[in-house]
């Protein structure tokens, strides 16, 4: 006859083998993201990069968009990571600093990982009632605290120069959100490498765009837009 206590030992072990299978499925879907791109990935690939079938996959998301939405919490706690360091490291903590190298440190890693950008863009499309239907609340809950999380670190910066009279804004939060949707949109550019412009009224004409480019761009507009 069961006691509570092995009922719990039981219900126990059941949920680390669940939190395990859906940490190897995360695994798997990031690196098919970062070989293939998040188009090309598909939830039969998942399932064998797994060694499962893909009904397997059903019982841990409630979908593709929970698990693409999920495996992007994955890479925004490696950013939040990295831009934790990088804003710990600005040695005489001055604001402008701070800024500067917060969003020098997003444009590299969007360049290391150009799955992050585009699951970002793919997630930042659907409007928030949308996502709620196909995914669950705890998962947008992860979601949405994977993006606070990096956001604090660049609004932290921003608050820090206009307390010190550096910069002149009124929300940081929207400053900060602002940044993060550009600075999408511009690693996209960097990834394509070129840009349109007309070579005389009417004629359009394609020139080069570099990576270094977009990140002095972005830390340009960084700045004068808290400023």
């Amino acid at each position: 006859m069961s006691t509570p206590a092995s009922t719990d030992r039981r219900r126990s072990a059941a949920l680390a083998r669940r939190r395990k299978r859906e940490q190897e499925i995360l695994a798997a879907t990031r690196a098919l993201f970062d070989e293939r791109g998040v188009r090309d990935a598909q939830i039969e690939d998942v399932a064998r990069a797994v060694g499962v079938n893909r009904a397997i996959i059903y019982r841990h998301f409630t979908g593709k968009e929970e698990l693409f939405a999920l495996t992007l919490v994955g890479y925004l706690d490696d950013l939040h990571s990295r831009l934790t360091g990088t804003a710990s490291g600005v040695e005489d903590g001055d604001p402008v600093s701070r800024v500067r190298a917060i969003t020098e440190a997003f444009v590299d890693f969007g360049l290391e990982f150009p799955a992050f950008v585009d699951c970002a863009q793919t997630l930042m499309r659907r409007p928030g009632p949308e996502l709620l239907e196909e995914i669950s609340e705890s998962a947008l809950f992860r979601l949405g605290r994977g993006i606070a999380g990096c956001l604090s670190v660049l609004s932290a910066a921003l608050r820090a120069g206009v307390d010190a009279g550096e910069f002149a804004i009124d929300d940081v939060d929207l400053v900060a959100n602002t940044l993060y949707a550009t600075g999408l949109g511009a690693l996209q550019l960097a990834r394509v490498g070129m840009l349109v412009k007309e070579a005389a009224p009417g004629v359009p004409m394609v020139a080069p765009l570099s990576a270094q480019q977009v990140k002095d761009h972005l830390v340009r507009s960084a700045l004068a837009l808290a400023r």
